[in-house]
């Protein structure tokens, strides 16, 4: 099995358009200390022919760019992606799919309340239905989006899309509007979760023994964005669990077994970005690596 990360930051990219914050200005001014990166989006293929697109970045255009295995091969119109899987309603992660609209066949797949609410969206009947096959799945449902390549969905604590919040939204609900992708092909597995609020024992016990772990990486601490000065929102009113501090991810798993361990979806303002920075070096001693677009894994 093949996975490229093709875009490992959260919503906005790095650098955000309209942002100076310290990492953001680095990011152009010194993009060797700190590297540029498009939205949350990963490939997987288990042959290097046909592959699976989790999750429509707006970035998609230049991600398809940026990775030759996704360009088209033969004829007038051709495309490698054969399947769309979503998991979650997130903007950073359905907005692309505008993009994928010109007439290429393929299947998207996510849980009925995911797909449910791209369907309540009429920009998206540019992908005409009977063009795209929209395929709802439910959790614990097994799935050969591509010939051998499993897919299983799981609930994991979240939230609604921001754009979809009101007065009933409740964080760290496990519902099939935020799920992770237990992803398997010649006996390798993989899990998949660009999202997830807080680590459960019901999580520990389904990733352990994976061979490969993409995990979310928005946030180092819970109030990373309030310390930059940039936002008031803690990671945990975002959906999103920190690496470290309170509940941290890279302690409540440091007992699982886990292969590759791998951050992704990584906000602009968490210091990990920083190639040199203490932050990265203590993130890579616990066994941890911090995403960046291309990175490439073959389990």
């Amino acid at each position: 099995m093949r996975i490229v990360i093709l875009g490992s930051a959260a919503g906005g990219g790095l650098p955000q358009w309209n942002c100076r914050c310290p990492i953001c200005s680095l990011a152009r001014a010194e993009p060797a200390r700190v590297r540029p990166r498009t939205q949350s989006s990963i490939a997987v293929s288990p042959d290097g022919e046909r592959w699976l697109l989790v999750n429509a970045s707006p970035d998609i255009r230049q991600q398809i760019s940026d990775n030759p295995v996704l360009h088209p091969r033969g004829g007038l119109r051709h495309s490698p992606i054969h399947a769309v899987l979503l998991t979650n309603g997130d903007v950073d992660h359905v907005a692309g799919l505008l993009t994928l609209r010109e007439g290429q066949p393929f299947t998207l797949y996510g849980t009925a309340g995911i797909l449910d609410s791209v369907n309540a969206n009429r920009v998206f009947d540019v992908m005409s239905a009977d063009v795209v096959a929209r395929r709802p799945i439910s959790l614990g449902q097994s799935f050969e989006p591509v010939p051998g390549l499993t897919v299983t969905l799981f609930a994991v604590p979240g939230k609604v899309p921001l754009w979809l919040e009101d007065e009933t939204m409740q964080i760290g609900a496990e519902t099939e509007t935020t799920v992770g992708a237990m992803i398997e092909a010649g006996g390798r597995r993989l899990a998949y979760i660009p999202g997830c609020a807080r680590v459960t024992d019901d999580l520990k016990a389904r990733i352990a023994g994976v061979d490969a772990l993409l995990f979310d990486g928005t946030v180092l601490l819970d109030d990373d964005m309030i310390r930059a000065g940039v936002g008031t929102k803690t990671g945990w009113r975002m959906g999103h669990v920190p690496m470290t501090g309170e509940g941290g991810s890279i302690a409540a798993l440091a007992d699982v077994e886990i292969g590759h361990r791998v951050f992704v979806h990584i906000n602009n303002t968490n210091p990990v970005l920083v190639e040199d920075s203490e932050e990265r070096r203590r993130v890579g001693a616990e066994g941890w690596t911090v995403a960046h677009d291309g990175l490439t894994l073959s389990l």
